[in-house]
């Protein structure tokens, strides 16, 4: 029984790291800032950076607010598949979510349990193999992106909504690939960052025994 409690509490940590790193990346709202201020974005979709961010803003609160339940941009129509897609979308939002809310709690009970009996060190083996993740997605994504980005959504969804039609959904000139790769280099990010503090708090631990 012992041996179940301790992994589940295992798993349970991991999956608050997945979800915190998502609910990170989704809400680094400062990375789509930086991309309108530094790419054709805005000449694209003719708006200014006030109103572009406007619209985001939109987005994100609709993708991430259960009590938000119909997409309105100020200055974007959307086709019926593309509000599907959105749909989706938020669905996915709203369960990792619920994910990080459910597991934040008992991880950072678990982290206190080991930091008091002194058993850091068992953060090492695991969290050692976790650090191979970023890097093995990372090189794959570099090799070719856009296939990576296509089998990402052929597993997340059923059906090619994602796929829009820039006279339909004009809302996808504004969220160009490049941003999307940027946001999966800065979830590998936090997620490396986590997993390479764990392995040193371990080690800092195994010396002091």
């Amino acid at each position: 029984m012992e041996k179940f409690k301790t992994m589940g509490a295992w798993l349970v940590l991991f999956l608050a790291i997945i979800s915190g790193t998502i609910f990170l990346t989704i809400n680094s709202v400062w990375l789509y800032w930086l991309n309108l201020k530094t790419t054709t974005v805005l000449t694209d979709v003719g708006l200014s950076l006030s109103q572009m961010m406007g619209n985001y803003g939109h987005l994100l609160a609709y993708l991430e607010l259960p009590w938000v339940r119909q997409l309105s941009l100020p200055d974007f129509t959307d086709s019926v598949n593309g509000l599907e897609h959105f749909r989706e979308v938020k669905a996915l939002f709203l369960v990792n979510n619920f994910v990080f809310l459910v597991t934040i709690g008992p991880a950072i009970a678990f982290l206190r349990r080991l930091v008091q009996r002194g058993q850091q060190w068992r953060l090492i083996q695991p969290f050692s193999i976790g650090a191979l993740v970023p890097v093995v997605l990372g090189v794959i994504m570099a090799i070719d992106f856009n296939r990576f980005f296509v089998i990402f959504h052929t597993l997340l969804f059923r059906n090619s909504d994602w796929l829009f039609d820039p006279q339909l959904d004009p809302i996808i000139l504004a969220l160009p690939e490049p941003f999307f790769a940027q946001c999966f280099c800065l979830a590998f990010g936090i997620f490396e960052l986590v997993m390479l503090v764990g392995i040193w708090r371990g080690r800092v631990a195994v010396k002091k025994l």
